[in-house]
């Protein structure tokens, strides 16, 4: 395992050990730091998102500059 996997598997058992009310409390804390919460909000977003089909960022772009030139 990594450090930086063996330090969040620390981390998630230290969380775990905590009363409800001292998870909410260090939750509002993280929550606090805008740039957390942004990250914390864009992966919770892309594990919602996981499932969905994708494309290419190349067939996005094509797809775009076709609707701006015939839109």
């Amino acid at each position: 395992m990594s450090s930086v996997a063996d330090r969040s598997e620390i981390f998630m058992m230290a969380l775990q050990s905590l009363s409800r009310a001292e998870k909410g409390a260090v939750a509002a804390r993280l929550l606090d730091d805008s740039d957390l919460r942004d990250d914390v909000l864009d992966l919770a977003l892309i594990r919602e998102r996981e499932g969905e089909s994708s494309r290419s960022f190349g067939d996005y772009l094509a797809e775009r500059k076709e609707n701006y030139t015939t839109g």
